[in-house]
């Protein structure tokens, strides 16, 4: 059955049809990484250059060292999202996103509601502000950078200066 003409077709036809899946997701993954990155970069950018007021905010939701947490906020939305955009430290900088977007959900009143009720209802946790964020950094750190991201460059760059011909 295995040599069968039709079976044969049928297989090649599937392996094609994954590896075009593949392209996509290379693709998708880096839209992800892109858009979000620079939405989230922009607000990392606001919140270094407004610190007082981001301190302020921090300390009214009883956020503990509210300046060290200002600066650690925008830091990481500022530079680690400009990482992700290039697909640098992808990973470890999706796993910092989205703690950070944790933090952001348990942090405000409303937004920790829409957390502590998402089996109830789940589309008030889908729309607050740190989601997408969050699924960002979820993505990065679970599927990686794809094949268009430096990550995957230095990859490759590194790996082929070791080994010839596929021997280590």
């Amino acid at each position: 059955m295995l040599d069968n003409p039709v079976f044969k077709l049928l297989r090649k036809g599937y392996e094609l049809f994954v590896k075009i899946g593949d392209a996509f997701s290379n693709l998708l993954l880096l839209f992800f990484r892109v858009n979000f990155g620079l939405q989230l970069m922009k607000n990392g950018w606001g919140k270094l250059h407004h610190h007082s007021d981001i301190v302020e905010f921090f300390t009214s939701l009883n956020i503990p060292l509210p300046d060290l947490n200002a600066w650690i906020a925008a830091g990481v939305e500022c530079f680690g999202s400009a990482l992700l955009v290039i697909g640098l430290a992808t990973r470890p900088v999706g796993v910092l996103v989205s703690f950070t977007m944790c933090v952001a959900y348990m942090s405000v009143e409303d937004d920790r509601a829409k957390v502590l009720g998402f089996f109830k209802d789940q589309d008030p946790f889908f729309q607050a502000d740190p989601f997408f964020y969050l699924l960002m950094g979820v993505l990065a750190f679970c599927f990686g950078p794809g094949k268009i991201s430096l990550d995957y460059l230095l990859s490759r760059f590194l790996f082929n200066k070791q080994t010839k011909g596929g021997e280590t």
